[in-house]
């Protein structure tokens, strides 16, 4: 054994004893949810539930309000998503390929959004709402979950282009395409996979958005965040943790779905001034 131990190597040895310890913190909580959201029985000090149901989840899927923020949830999130491109996606090709005054300060200010405390800034959004009309409003919504995911929706396609050689777009423009041809056939296939991964996070964070919508949305609109403060807070832990579960598995699913499209040089390179 200790002959195996120093053939591996001192380097070696650190870097496995740092994956199980970041496995067991990143799949201790899940587990731990998991098993929590399927016992029937599990009192302390049992390192395992005594028994295992699923009445929670019929209680849970049972509820009129638990359906309905559901749809809604993914609703909204679907909406959010599909505004941000519309809004974005030309801002984040004009970062990249147009150069303008300040155009770094413009792109960097698209993080302040994330710099402050988000109830402050969401405060100081309601108020102006509040002016408009928007308060208690589906389009109040879709626009405070917009100001949390505009980061992303600019940063990382505006990398994503920036990647797109323009040696290849002058070369089609030579052989007679159109600025609009050459957008669709080339600019945007290589830098789809850039649109991919935004889209996704910008999905994700409008699903798992709570205080903005707690803030601007009720009592007329609530999402499944919403809907899982008053869970909590009101019947036990199980039930939280069923409803954790429902709340998470969209993005499990999702960054399953698009692992092809997640890798460390797109996030990296999407969070880059140039």
């Amino acid at each position: 054994m200790n002959w195996y131990l120093r053939s591996l190597g001192t380097r070696k040895i650190v870097e496995f004893i740092v994956l199980v310890i970041f496995v067991i913190f990143f799949l201790g909580p899940l587990t731990n949810l998991l098993l929590l959201a399927v016992s029937g029985k599990w009192q302390y000090p049992a390192p395992l539930p005594q028994s295992l149901s699923l009445e929670w989840w019929k209680f849970v899927l049972t509820q009129d309000d638990v359906l309905s923020s559901i749809s809604l949830s993914f609703f909204i999130a679907i909406t959010v998503t599909v505004c941000s491109i519309i809004v974005c996606i030309p801002a984040a090709y004009a970062f990249a390929r147009i150069s303008f005054p300040l155009s770094k300060w413009f792109l960097f200010s698209f993080l302040l959004t994330h710099a402050f405390p988000k109830m402050g800034l969401y405060v100081s959004i309601a108020v102006l709402f509040y002016q408009f009309g928007l308060m208690n409003t589906f389009a109040g919504i879709v626009l405070i979950h917009m100001v949390n995911t505009l980061m992303y929706m600019t940063w990382i396609p505006s990398s994503a282009f920036r990647s797109v050689h323009r040696a290849q777009e002058e070369s089609a423009r030579d052989a007679g395409a159109g600025p609009f041809r050459v957008f669709w056939k080339i600019t945007f296939p290589m830098a789809l996979p850039g649109i991919v991964v935004a889209s996704i996070f910008t999905f994700l964070a409008s699903l798992d958005e709570a205080q903005g919508t707690l803030l601007v949305g009720t009592p007329d609109y609530k999402t499944m965040p919403v809907i899982m403060y008053s869970i909590i807070a009101d019947y036990p832990s199980t039930t939280g943790a069923v409803f954790s579960v429902i709340l998470t598995l969209p993005t499990i699913i999702l960054l399953l779905a698009a692992k092809r499209f997640v890798s460390a040089d797109v996030l990296a390179g999407g969070f880059q001034v140039k």
